[in-house]
This record gives structure tokens, C-alpha cells and sequence, in this order.
């Protein structure tokens, strides 16, 4: 018994609690499912596990790139400085759960795997379940996955003693968030792309659906009359920037955190040691906020790395298991539908809503201030742009976006200000984790078990009530396009 404890333990401390090991196994427990040769099954293994530590450099540095700012606002003006952004979020529950809560960050990969089983279980039963769509993605997934254990463990401090107990909670309901998030976007993708047969697995699912449902019922064609879209209208040459990850980023990063060093000053900055005597303060804001993007992009580099052999593992065995079903895929790729000129139109209004909302947070004197990251206001904005555009016209994709970098900023301040995320630099910040998951975290915390049922029932009421709304159509959309056209009048 005791020969048995101990290699548990060896196993649980050097695997389970290492997030790159534990993705190595999920791989290698995924290709040996799909019957691949050895050496194909080590290669994915070895590539799963460098690309996670690749991760872990670039999250690394991202924390003592912006040291400066974060110690520098924390110690001047006693406010939390953080970024709304998936991989600071990410790097926030890394640092900090350990230290809160007492538990390894590895248990957030465990989370991942059995949610996915939730996710596939779900799909596999969609005859009962009227749930159709796979959550795919895998980097978001770990993003999601790292911050739902966060949250879940502040809202349920009464499941800590039971790391199974806890678990298996967690995975429940993140399980039926990706199910059912992914499910919802089936109709606004389905209809976008004519039919293309895929769904958006991201971190703005419900953002997506209900603000799609906003366009078309309060800015969509009235009395005959079609909204004005912005198919037609020519953006000047230098929008063409922000097309470019790394330019953007690189360009919000010189105008947030270089106006917050400079802020600073080159006193405070040469005390604390960050600047050197002599060195001239231009040039170290701009490398300081240029780095950004260098450690995004070994960041990004490594995500791309592991997720590739992670979401293969895991696509194959869902292509066995559950034929027929819809994949969902990063919200990206919807950009290549619609209109082009929404992307670049909803990121700018999506941006002039964080800014507001961010002066009014210094303004208010808010403990926690929020800096905006590249992902959320970029992705998530342009996002519901393009399907705002689609059903509501160029009002609805200016509006729309307007109103979620409100949402973005406050939500995530709230949040984040209240589970302590705030204090270790992140939250990831995006449209269904500022609105959505702080209103589900608050029913847990407050209504206990109760609300931990309520919230799942809730989930899985969800794709009942899209059923019972359209009997005829419901399954036709994602097996028959076609004839699903033909059954609306889609022209």
C-alpha cells in the first residue's frame, strides 16, 4: 500500500501539478486512442511539452517586462494595475492561486481534460441534450479553463477540502458553458457563412449570440426597410495597421504603459532600479512597451506549439465519437465572412468604449485600474462587429462593440477586484467573462451548492429553449443547410 502511495504521489506532484507534463499525457492518451505509430505519439508528446514551457517564458517575462507599472501604480497611487487580457489572466491564476488558495495550477489542466469529456458527453447525447457544437480550441480552453478554477474556488471555498469533489464541479459547469456558448453561435455563423458548417469555440460566445440578437430585433430592418450596412464604405489607407497583431499591439502598449511610465517619472523609475543612471527615459518606454509584443509573441509561439498536438488528440477521438456534430473554431476565422471593413470599425469603437470607461475608473478612484489589452478589445469587438453588421447594419456594428468595451473594462474591474485576481496583473477580461461569468460566479458564492445547480440547470435550459423555438429547423441548420434556407425564405 505504501509502494502504491508513493508512486501516486511522485506521479500527482511531478505530473498532475505540471501543467506542461500533464498536456503531454493528455496527448499521448489521445494519440494512442487514434491507433498512431510510437514515434508520431512521442513527437506530439515532446512538441505538447516544449510548447507549453515556451509558454511559460513568454508569461514569465510579460510579469517582469511590466514590473515597472505594476509595482509603480500599486506603490504612487495605492491602485491594482491590470491588464484585461487572456494570457495575463492566465498568467495571474499561474502566480497567484498557489498563494490564495492553497492549490497547484496543475489541477486547472485536469479541469480542462474532464470538461471536455463533459463537452463530448454532452454532443454524444445530443438527442437529449440538443447540444451540437464542440469546443475546439485549445489554447482558449486553457485560458478558460485557468481562470474558471480561480473564480470557482473563490465562489466555492467549501469544496477545497475535496480535490475530486471540486473538480468535478468545475468541470460540470465549464463543461456546459463550452457546450452550450458554442451551440448558441450554430445560427449567427450558420447564417453568416451561408452554411459552412462551423461554430465559434471562443471568449465571447454568449457575447456574440446576444448581441447578434440586439442588431437584428433593435437595429435590423423596420417597416421593409433594411439596416444600412457598411459593405460600401472606404476606410482611409492608415487603418490598414491594425490588421497587423504585432504593429497594434505594439501601437496600445506605447499608449497605455508609455503614458504610465512617463507618469511616473524617470525619478521614481531610476530609484527603484528599473532605469538605469544616465539612460535616456524615451528609449526605455519605447523598448519596455515594444517588449510586449516580443513576450506575446514567444507566448503566442508556444500556445500554437502545444495546442496543435492538443486540439489533434483531442479532434480525432471527437471525430469517432461524435459524427456529425460542429466544430467550434476560433472566432478569427468568422473574419473572412461579412464585411472586411467591420473588423478594423469595431475594434476602434470597442476601443473608444475601454477608454472611456477607463478614464472613468481613474475618475471614480477606483482600487483596481484597468489597462486594456490587445486581445479583448481587438477580438472580441471586431467579432460582434461583423455579425452586428450582418443583421443590424453600420449602427448596430458601431454601437454594439461601443457598448462591450464598457462592458470589458467595468466587468472585469469588478470581477477581478473582488476574487483578487486584480493584484496579480490580469484577468482575461474578454465579453463572456466580464459579464457572464462574474454574474455565475456571484450566484455560486452567494447561494452555495443552490446555486451551483441553479447555474447548471440554467446552462442546459438553454439549448432546450432553442429547440422548443424551432422544432423544424433546429437540427436541419447544421445537417441540410439548403434545405434550412429553403424552410426560412433565406434568399
Amino acid at each position: 500500500m505504501n509502494i502504491l502511495m508513493s508512486i501516486w504521489t511522485y506521479f500527482a506532484t511531478n505530473v498532475l501539478q505540471q501543467p506542461a507534463f500533464m498536456i503531454g499525457l493528455i496527448v499521448i492518451i489521445g494519440y494512442v486512442l487514434l491507433g498512431k505509430p510510437w514515434y508520431d505519439v512521442l513527437a506530439g508528446a515532446i512538441k505538447a511539452i516544449v510548447g507549453y514551457l515556451i509558454l511559460t517564458v513568454g508569461s514569465s517575462g510579460l510579469v517582469s517586462n511590466f514590473r515597472p507599472v505594476l509595482v509603480g501604480l500599486k506603490d504612487r497611487f495605492n491602485m491594482d494595475a491590470m491588464v484585461i487580457d487572456p494570457y495575463f489572466g492566465q498568467n495571474a491564476v499561474t502566480n497567484g492561486v498557489m498563494e490564495v488558495f492553497g492549490k497547484g495550477f496543475g489541477n486547472a489542466m485536469i479541469l480542462l481534460l474532464i470538461a471536455f469529456l463533459v463537452n463530448i458527453l454532452l454532443v454524444r447525447f445530443s438527442k437529449y441534450t440538443k447540444l451540437r457544437a464542440l469546443f475546439t480550441t485549445g489554447h482558449v480552453q486553457v485560458q478558460q479553463a485557468a481562470t474558471a478554477y480561480w473564480l470557482i474556488l473563490f465562489a466555492c471555498p467549501f469544496l477545497a477540502n475535496s480535490d475530486v469533489k471540486l473538480i468535478v464541479v468545475m468541470a460540470i459547469i465549464l463543461g456546459a458553458y463550452w457546450a452550450v456558448g458554442s451551440n448558441l453561435t450554430i445560427k449567427p455563423c450558420q447564417e453568416l457563412t451561408d452554411g459552412a458548417g462551423f461554430c465559434l469555440a471562443h471568449q465571447q460566445m454568449f457575447g456574440v449570440a446576444i448581441n447578434t440578437w440586439i442588431a437584428e430585433k433593435v437595429f435590423g430592418s423596420k417597416k421593409g426597410k433594411k439596416a444600412k450596412k457598411i459593405d460600401d464604405i472606404e476606410l482611409p489607407g492608415f487603418m490598414s495597421i491594425f490588421n497587423e497583431n504585432m504593429v497594434c499591439t505594439s501601437i496600445l502598449m506605447l499608449i497605455f504603459f508609455g503614458a504610465i511610465l512617463c507618469i511616473l517619472g524617470r525619478d521614481y523609475l531610476t530609484e527603484q532600479g528599473f532605469l538605469a543612471e544616465g539612460a535616456s527615459m524615451v528609449f526605455y518606454v519605447i523598448q519596455t512597451c515594444l517588449y510586449f509584443s516580443v513576450y506575446l509573441a514567444i507566448l503566442q509561439l508556444g500556445v500554437r506549439t502545444f495546442v496543435t498536438e492538443l486540439t489533434a488528440s483531442f479532434q480525432g477521438i471527437a471525430d469517432k465519437l461524435l459524427p456529425g456534430s460542429v466544430p467550434g473554431v476560433d472566432c478569427a476565422v468568422i473574419y473572412g465572412f461579412g464585411s472586411a471593413n467591420a473588423v478594423p470599425l469595431g475594434f476602434l469603437a470597442g476601443f473608444l468604449g475601454q477608454i472611456l470607461a477607463i478614464v472613468a475608473l481613474v475618475v471614480l478612484k477606483s482600487p483596481v485600474l484597468v489597462i486594456c489589452g490587445f486581445v479583448p478589445v481587438f477580438f472580441d469587438n471586431s467579432t460582434i462587429a461583423v455579425f452586428a453588421n450582418e443583421k443590424g447594419g453600420i449602427k448596430a456594428a458601431l454601437i454594439l462593440p461601443f457598448i462591450s468595451g464598457l462592458c470589458q473594462v467595468f466587468g472585469s474591474a469588478i470581477i477581478a477586484g473582488w476574487v483578487g485576481m486584480a493584484a496579480y496583473g490580469g484577468y482575461l477580461g474578454m465579453w463572456d467573462w466580464a459579464v457572464i461569468w462574474p454574474i455565475m460566479t456571484a450566484v455560486m458564492k452567494f447561494l452555495s451548492y443552490a446555486g451551483i445547480i441553479l447555474i447548471a440547470v440554467v446552462l442546459l435550459a438553454i439549448p432546450q429553449i432553442q429547440y422548443r423555438k424551432d422544432k423544424e429547423g433546429y437540427f436541419l441548420i447544421t445537417e441540410y443547410y439548403e434545405a434550412y434556407k429553403e424552410l426560412k425564405g433565406i434568399e
